[in-house]
């Protein structure tokens, strides 16, 4: 994966910096870049937060491994995080929870949850132009499967740790390659003749697409957030397995076959079982032995649920105005 472009001021630094060594930057300023629109639809602050992130996952291609941690990059960071949260605080109240009554209030945020009928509309009217933009869109998550949430496996003790790597187990194939949740979703997307090379449609979502993944970074690579890393992780298992089988049987309505739809088949069964394991086990857990972050638990799970309420409804947006949900046009396999 090679940078993609800029999108601003902000994003235009980060990218200038990044095509530089290491070693030829002291601390060099990165503006901090206006607070103009909604962080959610940011796209010079997702996509300056997301090359931030990326450095401590795979990285780029064109960019020197030093800059992970180099000063210029990791101030501007912290300064992004920061218009990160407040938009983000700005879009959840603030929770008050029992740390005994975890679990329960978990159950009752996502019971109250009426985010927009993507999945409903994906099963019964989506085109398959329709059904490429979303699977595109997802990939930018879904080719790095639960590698976020695996940052929280060090910070976790006792029977949240022992919940958390269950979880993750299941996501990483239990080891074997061909079961990984990555390898089964770069199946669907070769199926619709997308490149399912890692990153390949980064320069193409919007900002509400990379703000999904951003969400779970930040939560995920800041040990401060660890419980609303989980909380996120707890919301999305706990919302998942109905919209997959109606995203298999949309895949299905289409002339997908077992294999183009088994990513999703797979969730529906997987996060039934982990929707109990992150409730209880890891966040209910979590909150017993930390009740002073029961609350953070609570914060994570309802940005999570906002953010891909967002998400969706721009998608359903765009594609009721006859436009595409990209920034270009989807391309096909490499």
């Amino acid at each position: 994966m090679r940078l993609p472009q800029s999108r601003g001021p902000v994003s235009a630094a980060i990218v200038h910096l990044l095509r530089r060594a290491p070693s030829e930057v002291d601390t060099a300023p990165v503006p901090a870049g206006p607070a103009v629109v909604p962080v959610l639809h940011d796209e010079d602050l997702q996509l300056s937060l997301w090359l931030c992130y990326e450095l401590s996952y795979r990285g780029f291609d064109d960019v020197d491994d030093g800059w992970e941690t180099a000063p210029s990059i990791t101030g501007a960071r912290r300064g992004l995080e920061r218009r990160w949260l407040a938009g983000l605080e700005q879009l959840v109240p603030a929770a008050d929870v029992d740390a005994r009554h975890v679990p329960r209030a978990l159950a009752e945020l996502v019971a109250a949850d009426d985010g927009p009928p993507l999945a409903k509309y994906l099963q019964r009217r989506a085109s398959r132009e329709q059904f490429r933009e979303f699977v595109a869109q997802r990939s930018v998550y879904h080719l790095k499967e639960a590698d976020p949430h695996s940052w929280a496996i060090p910070r976790l003790s006792g029977r949240a740790k022992a919940a958390l790597i269950e979880i993750q187990a299941d996501e990483y194939g239990h080891g074997r390659l061909e079961r990984m949740h990555s390898e089964l979703f770069r199946a669907t997307m070769r199926s619709l003749g997308l490149d399912s090379s890692y990153g390949h449609f980064v320069g193409q979502v919007p900002a509400v697409t990379l703000a999904v993944s951003n969400l779970m970074s930040f939560f995920g690579l800041n040990r401060r957030w660890v419980g609303a890393a989980i909380g996120q992780l707890a919301a999305f298992e706990m919302t998942s397995s109905l919209p997959n089988r109606r995203y298999g049987n949309g895949l299905r309505r289409l002339g997908g076959d077992a294999g183009a739809t088994r990513f999703y088949d797979e969730h529906v069964e997987a996060d039934a079982v982990h929707e109990q394991v992150a409730a209880h086990d890891l966040c209910g857990g979590f909150a017993l032995e930390n009740p002073h972050a029961a609350n953070d638990v609570m914060f994570g799970a309802a940005c999570g649920l906002a953010v891909e309420a967002e998400f969706g409804r721009y998608l359903l947006g765009q594609w009721e105005n006859d436009a595409s949900s990209l920034l270009a046009a989807v391309d096909t396999a490499a």
